[in-house]
């Protein structure tokens, strides 16, 4: 833990906005894998865009994305 203490503060703010995006990211891959679409194509393309733009990707799915997917029976 005193490795951490003596990083600079600006390094903290980086790494914690890296997790946040990666969560965001791996949010959206695991949600759209596991949810059905209207259609497969629709589907891959949004894992496409989650897997390949990871924080842009991944924020575009949460807003628009997710509600067009639905709960697999």
């Amino acid at each position: 833990m005193e490795m951490l203490a003596n990083l600079p503060h600006w390094f903290m703010g980086i790494l914690a906005l890296t997790l946040v995006c990666l969560s965001i990211s791996f949010w959206a891959i695991y949600h759209a894998y596991w949810r059905e679409f209207p259609t497969i194509q629709e589907k891959m393309i949004w894992l496409v865009v989650a897997v390949f733009v990871p924080f842009i990707g991944g924020f575009a799915y949460l807003v628009w994305g997710r509600k067009r997917g639905r709960i697999s029976e």
